[in-house]
């Protein structure tokens, strides 16, 4: 069976289950930064760039499957969500994996390191951002039984509280970011200047790998409120 005939089984009579299968692959590419990371505060390139490959092959199977759902999405849906909603949230998804790819991209293809100091903080930093991600991820698994429940019920109160907790996290991970970019700051003068600018725009991208898994809980907001 063929990639595209699998992903296109899945859909059945429900377009759901797919849209979960491509937010789970997403997913797995940012808990590989985790991994990335451990391989790159260890000093060991062949083991990031095994990660980093690693990373970049799960990216490619969230670009088919969003490009599966595309294709297979019935023109006319018996669910009380446009269609158009549904294109929307996939590529919402999908941008958490391009931003995990870009990550281990730079740091790869620049080798670099974490000044010691501020290594903790990054690490812990990232995990924030993961665990955005998983919550992200928990939202979506709850849709496939929103649409059961007609959108209405308990069930609408717990995937409330699930993007409720999702913004949350959000909101953590940026004043993560402001306290590392203090850290830095008083760094600087001890590092390369190019070093530190590519520092700062790694942060920044990790803020941004946070930022769109919240987003995705917001596009699933919108579902709700319709």
């Amino acid at each position: 069976m063929s990639f595209g005939s699998s992903i296109a089984g899945l859909f059945g009579r429900s377009p759901i289950r797919p849209l979960q299968k491509h937010y789970d692959t997403v997913h797995d590419c940012a808990l590989g930064l985790g991994d990335f990371f451990s391989a790159v505060r260890d000093g060991d390139w062949e083991r990031a760039r095994e990660a980093r490959q690693r990373i970049a092959q799960l990216e490619n199977q969230a670009d088919e499957l969003k490009k599966e759902f595309r294709l297979n999405l019935p023109k006319s849906l018996f669910l009380p969500v446009p269609r158009s909603d549904l294109l929307e949230l996939v590529s919402v998804q999908d941008k958490v994996a391009n931003k995990a790819k870009d990550i281990a991209g730079l740091m790869l293809g620049r080798q670099m390191t974490l000044p010691p100091s501020l290594a903790d903080s990054m690490t812990d930093y990232l995990q924030g951002a993961i665990d955005t991600s998983a919550q992200a991820k928990k939202a979506i698994n709850e849709l496939d039984e929103l649409v059961e429940t007609g959108f209405s019920g308990r069930e609408i109160r717990l995937v409330e509280e699930l993007i409720e907790e999702l913004d949350r996290l959000e909101r953590a991970n940026d004043d993560q970011q402001v306290q590392i970019r203090a850290q830095l700051f008083k760094l600087e003068s001890g590092l390369p200047p190019v070093d530190v600018m590519f520092l700062y725009k790694i942060i920044d991208w990790i803020g941004d790998l946070a930022d769109r898994a919240q987003k995705v809980g917001g596009h699933l907001q919108l579902l709700l409120a319709r």
